[in-house]
């Protein structure tokens, strides 16, 4: 195999605007299949193709994986089927890379580990931020010991999301609160059914990375339903997780949709330790900072870290989210081609989800601590069968 044919399911804005205009520019891919139920948004899907005569078109799922011409599934759905459809894909023989989150439920994780173990064949969460540049320097810091023993690790995203958390069903188009006058039939979107906190891989993902670690209790609490900011929205405002790794750092994750924010600065991290601490800037006009307990410095001083990598390809540039995007189409690429699994495995894409989901469940249950499971194979439970 020399190139990836690939069907784009779900043809919201992720898709139109950044999947299908990358899986055209990146070499390797051919786009085969275009697959949503509502029909206006496969003609806005079919107006972004070079050669939209080539490629086929499907309002059911089934029939897309049900396609010879299609080896890859780039599931760019938002529904709270996330996790089961990608299952699907796999349990059809195809390779699937999936927008985040990779699941809303315990089951959809363990159910896609168990169908990549089984069938072999390659799953990739398109989870960018992991590959960011200061992420990178981060690391480096942690591995080299100069943080020292790393107690404290916090990570937030802050969407305010108004605007997309109801959809027309005919035309697809994306609506705020203050439309639904004019649009009867508008229904609540992926964004307002799911927990905030579901939303926490990209934050989760590049500080496990940072730290080498994952995820082993995690409790919650939650801002009351529905919204105080925008009442019309059947969702809390404001959802936080306190996280504990392997490692024994501490982890503080919040998540939020409706909470009023910045356009913009969606993203904020730090990572303490006892030999230092580092911490991401908080505002267009603020420097990302660190501090050294060697250096002896009197304060936070000011780091030159960025989103984008030094290092990255004149082809990355421009791709989206810092230039990470392209990272992610190349990483599913070049292990789909090779045969081989992503250094972004399944178990490290399910690390990001299964802390969030139970962060959920432990909000309905009163913030009770729940146990988050290793999905690697490991004494009791043998490659390809369940936990």
């Amino acid at each position: 195999m020399d190139e990836i044919r690939i069907g784009v399911a779900g043809l919201g804005p992720r898709a139109v605007g950044t999947w299908i205009p990358m899986l055209q520019r990146i070499p390797g891919f051919r786009v085969t299949a275009l697959c949503d139920p509502i029909a206006p948004l496969l003609d806005r899907a079919r107006a972004q193709l070079s050669f939209p005569s080539s490629v086929r078109t499907y309002q059911a799922y089934d029939e897309l994986l049900g396609d010879p011409r299609v080896d890859a599934i780039a599931l760019t759905v938002r529904t709270a089927r996330q996790g089961d459809l990608a299952a699907i894909a796999l349990e059809a023989g195809k390779h699937v890379h999936a927008e985040v989150p990779a699941a809303h439920a315990i089951e959809d994780c363990w159910r896609i580990v168990l169908a990549v173990e089984r069938t072999g064949r390659i799953y990739q969460l398109a989870e960018q931020t992991r590959y960011w540049g200061f992420v990178e320097a981060w690391r480096s810091l942690v591995a080299s010991g100069r943080l020292g023993r790393i107690t404290l690790c916090e990570g937030q995203y802050f969407h305010h999301y108004v605007a997309g958390m109801f959809q027309d069903p005919h035309t697809g188009d994306l609506l705020g609160p203050a439309a639904l006058a004019a649009h009867p039939d508008a229904r609540p979107t992926w964004a307002q059914l799911m927990p905030p906190i579901h939303y926490l891989p990209h934050e989760l993902s590049p500080m496990l990375r940072v730290l080498d670690d994952r995820v082993t209790q995690v409790v919650a609490m939650s801002t009351d339903a529905p919204s105080a900011a925008h009442p019309a929205l059947a969702q809390p405002d404001m959802q936080v997780a306190l996280m504990r790794t392997r490692k024994g750092t501490l982890l503080r994750m919040a998540a939020s949709f409706a909470q009023p924010h910045p356009d913009g600065n969606w993203h904020w991290y730090q990572v303490l330790g006892t030999g230092g601490r580092v911490e991401w800037s908080r505002g267009a006009g603020d420097r990302p900072k660190l501090w050294l307990a060697d250096e002896q410095l009197a304060d936070l001083a000011d780091a030159d870290w960025r989103y984008e990598r030094t290092d990255a390809p004149s082809e990355a540039r421009g791709s989206g989210h810092g230039d990470a995007d392209y990272y992610t189409h190349v990483a599913f690429r070049d292990a789909v081609l090779a045969g081989r699994q992503p250094e972004f495995d399944v178990y490290q894409a399910m690390d990001t989800a299964a802390p969030a989901v139970l962060a959920a469940e432990s909000i309905a249950r009163g913030s009770e601590l729940l146990t988050v499971p290793d999905f690697r194979p490991h004494p009791g439970r043998q490659e390809g069968e369940g936990p």
